[in-house]
């Protein structure tokens, strides 16, 4: 589990950190909550659907077909897909509330990248400082603290768009069904979708009503999005043969060919 910490001169002053060297930090994560500003570009590599939280819906990409699974984490800590969710691209820092109107920014302890030495670490090429000699936060650590925050400040917006779709009853359960090998079916539940058929038959009205709340994108994107769920079988497949390392190219990139291939796991 991670282990947080504010991120404060007195703490950390003397101290230094490491970017995270892969992604096994998320190899549990089934799911990866999403906001509008990346979904265009997450729908083009990753299957999408909708998950609800007291009453309101949020995007997620679907990244498992069981739970604690990330299928898009390979052996070695590489991401296997085109596109990486933004709540990933901070790791190990995080931003955490305090009171209503408040975040800080956070750094994980327990990721093994937090290191002593600070500055003089830095100096002699390895860890990065967290703060400079009068105090302050460094370029690097106040370009994390940006990113995270345009993240964080597009979540509200992202959920009122979805609050939009609900109003227009274009949001519908999307239970998921798996055949493996031996025939057995298990159901993937507590997914939603797009209801393609209420969002063709949508009146003028509630059509223009939704172009000017910003939310067909929304739609639409998830929509294209659901072509990639095969892929997610073919990976079980490949994880389920516990293959050490993943198919390179020639070149020694990441070769995501085999996805192409048939697979006998089914979607329905």
């Amino acid at each position: 589990m991670p282990d947080f910490h504010a991120i404060t001169p007195t703490n950390h002053a003397d101290k230094g950190w490491h970017a995270s060297p892969g992604y096994g930090f998320a190899a549990h994560d089934t799911m990866a909550v999403l906001v509008m500003q990346e979904i265009p570009r997450a729908c083009l590599s990753l299957p999408l659907a909708l998950t609800q939280s007291d009453g309101h819906y949020m995007p997620v990409a679907l990244q498992g077909l069981a739970q604690g699974q990330n299928l898009l984490v390979a052996p070695d800590g590489r991401w296997l897909a085109d596109y990486i969710p933004a709540a990933y691209r901070g790791y190990p820092f995080a931003l955490a509330r305090v009171g209503d109107d408040r975040t800080v920014l956070c750094f994980d302890h327990d990721s093994g990248l937090l290191e002593t030495g600070g500055a003089a670490g830095a100096a002699n090429g390895g860890s990065q400082p967290f703060f400079d000699e009068q105090g302050q936060p460094v370029e690097r650590v106040r370009q994390i603290l940006q990113f995270l925050s345009q993240v964080q400040a597009n979540a509200q917006p992202t959920q009122l768009l979805c609050d939009a779709l609900q109003q227009h009853g274009l949001i519908e359960p999307w239970p998921i069904n798996i055949q493996g090998d031996e025939g057995k079916t298990t159901t993937l539940q507590g997914l939603f979708r797009i209801n393609e058929t209420a969002l063709n038959a949508l009146s003028p009205e509630s059509f223009q009503a939704l172009r000017e709340a910003g939310a067909l994108p929304l739609a639409y994107c998830q929509l294209l999005s659901m072509q990639h769920l095969q892929r997610l079988g073919i990976l079980a497949r490949a994880h389920a043969a516990q293959a050490p390392v993943l198919p390179e190219s020639p070149t020694g990139d990441l070769d995501l060919e085999f996805l192409n291939s048939g697979g006998t796991i089914k979607f329905h």
